[in-house]
């Protein structure tokens, strides 16, 4: 059993709240059986550990059917270069017995929703999460955020928002989930934003939000664990407790289907045709 703390305000003062986390759930408590992962990254990252060839190893053993591996894009520092990517039309998509989604976690350079490889690079990937970064954009205000966040949603090769909970980066929720719902965007619930030594500020509260509004609008999610190690491929244990928490409907995360999420990505595609 894990413990971890998460901070809270009330009443003007800081308090610390125990949360209680089983590192594995009974099989009647898991509200859906995942078939896929839509966010890990390999060493090609720069400061992940595995190879895509470990990374589905594991997959396969978990009972992963679908694995996307999105390398952060060539303006994070330290990682690969646009010519990487441009590469990946021609690597296999089956490793292990695993599916392979080869795609990219682009970096959101300014409120105008640019992101850090061209359409073309873009179009030949099988999945894209647009995300801001600390080392690609400095945090602006919440109006400025939100604008970024929506602006990347027009670009009709962005699949998924990534960790769209980071507090150093206030957003407008409401904004973000209609448009999500407008433009057919998944909106990640992120494994790694979760964990008691995650940078990202404020994650728990933010998401919960976002996943009340998920729930009023209708909008379905992702669950990506941001691996950048074979362990923690398909690991969502802190995502189930605040799905559970909040009773989120299983018929809103994608992870359950790997044919549905397929089908969920080609229809985004279709929209750039």
């Amino acid at each position: 059993m894990r413990i971890y703390l998460t901070e809270c305000k009330k009443s003007a003062k800081v308090l610390f709240v125990a949360r209680f986390i089983k590192d594995r759930f009974r099989k009647e408590e898991t509200i859906v059986n995942f078939e896929l992962d839509t966010h890990t990254h390999t060493l090609a990252s720069g400061h992940a550990r595995n190879t895509i060839r470990e990374m589905a190893a594991t997959a396969a053993e978990r009972g992963i059917r679908l694995l996307g591996i999105t390398e952060h894009g060539p303006k994070s520092p330290g990682v690969c270069k646009e010519y990487y990517f441009n590469s990946l039309k021609m690597a296999g998509r089956n490793v292990c017995g695993v599916e392979l989604l080869l795609g990219a976690e682009l970096n959101i350079l300014d409120a105008s929703g640019r992101v850090d490889l061209p359409e073309q690079t873009l179009r030949e990937l099988d999945l894209n999460i647009a995300s801001l970064h600390t080392p690609c954009i400095a945090p602006g205000s919440r109006q400025e955020n939100t604008q970024a966040y929506l602006c990347a949603m027009q670009n009709p090769y962005v699949d998924i928002i990534g960790h769209p909970d980071d507090g150093r980066y206030p957003v407008d929720y409401e904004a973000i989930v209609q448009a999500a719902k407008d433009c057919g965007v998944l909106l990640e619930l992120n494994e790694s934003s979760l964990r008691p030594d995650s940078s990202r500020k404020d994650a728990w509260d933010n998401d919960k939000e976002m996943l009340k509004l998920c729930i009023r609008y209708q909008v379905p999610i992702a669950i990506g664990s941001d691996a950048h190690c074979r362990d923690d491929v398909g690991n969502n244990s802190y995502a189930l407790v605040l799905l559970r928490e909040l009773r989120f409907p299983e018929t809103l995360v994608l992870n359950g289907s790997a044919e549905r999420f397929k089908e969920h990505l080609r229809a985004r595609r279709s929209r750039a045709e």
